[in-house]
């Protein structure tokens, strides 16, 4: 499969690309319920969500072990982290070769798993959930260039009320003063020049398969879940091979796994 140039025009643009009914309905379950397992026995490393607004910014770019105990933390769970090395069938759909050359477009080079960042199963519990700010990912990455991009799953339906992402489209284009941010690098929403971007916003309903592959620059955030039900996705990210690891900081203390290149 490859992007039209319509779509990767879009793509440049919006800094997002939802691909509908992508992956597997079977593969989404089967995804699923490993996930489900992980959490319910929570097998480490995971994050809770206790504190998680209120950690630093150093924290968020220098801390490496993330395992919940380690913090004694006993919260809910946020997210399964480390989920490439955990079970073949996350490893499976991290390698697949289906988007790759979609990836291989977008980012005009070798695809490269990073596993430093994201390679997470992401939950949002009932009613316990904590809403996700306005942010970019890349802001406590460490590498030569922006050249990143994540790759969203939905392992069911995601929706407004249980927490879909929303998005400002174009904004990993733009350029922000360093007062648009919060101390822990939140883009704010109490000035007007925030707030007159944040009303261009968008988001729209997922269904299991469905995909979003976005920029590690784009603004996105997500709403906490108000019903009844778990909502459970799979997000990785991948860089282009001639994008950069800075070596010294947590970016560079996991493996990277390249890719093989398809031709189509």
């Amino acid at each position: 499969m490859k992007l039209t140039e319509a779509q990767l025009a879009q793509f440049q643009k919006d800094g997002f690309i939802i691909l509908r009914d992508f992956a597997d309905p079977a593969e989404c379950e089967a995804i699923l319920d490993v996930a489900k397992v992980h959490l319910k026995h929570r097998i480490e490393p995971i994050e809770t969500e206790i504190g998680y607004d209120v950690k630093s910014k150093e924290y968020r770019t220098d801390v490496v072990d993330y395992t919940s105990r380690a913090l004694g933390e006993e919260g809910t769970v946020r997210r399964l982290r480390q989920v490439y090395q955990r079970d073949i069938l996350f490893k499976e759909w991290m390698e697949n070769e289906k988007i790759r050359p979609v990836l291989q477009q977008i980012l005009d080079d070798q695809v490269v798993i990073t596993t430093a960042h994201h390679n997470s199963i992401m939950t949002k519990m009932p009613h316990r959930s904590t809403q996700t700010r306005w942010h970019q990912d890349r802001r406590y990455w460490r590498y030569s260039d922006n050249n990143l991009v994540s790759i969203w799953l939905a392992l069911d339906t995601e929706y407004n009320e249980n927490g879909v992402l929303e998005f400002i489209p174009g904004s990993h284009r733009m350029k922000f003063e360093a007062d648009q941010f919060d101390d822990k690098e939140y883009f704010r929403e109490d000035i007007e020049k925030n707030i007159q971007l944040i009303e261009t916003k968008t988001c729209t309903t997922l269904k299991r398969g469905d995909v979003i592959i976005f920029h590690s620059l784009l603004l996105h955030r997500a709403n906490k879940n108000a019903t009844d039900t778990p909502k459970i996705s799979f997000v990785y990210t991948v860089k282009g091979a001639r994008t950069k690891v800075i070596e010294g900081t947590r970016s560079s203390e996991f493996s990277e796994i390249p890719l093989p290149f398809i031709k189509e």
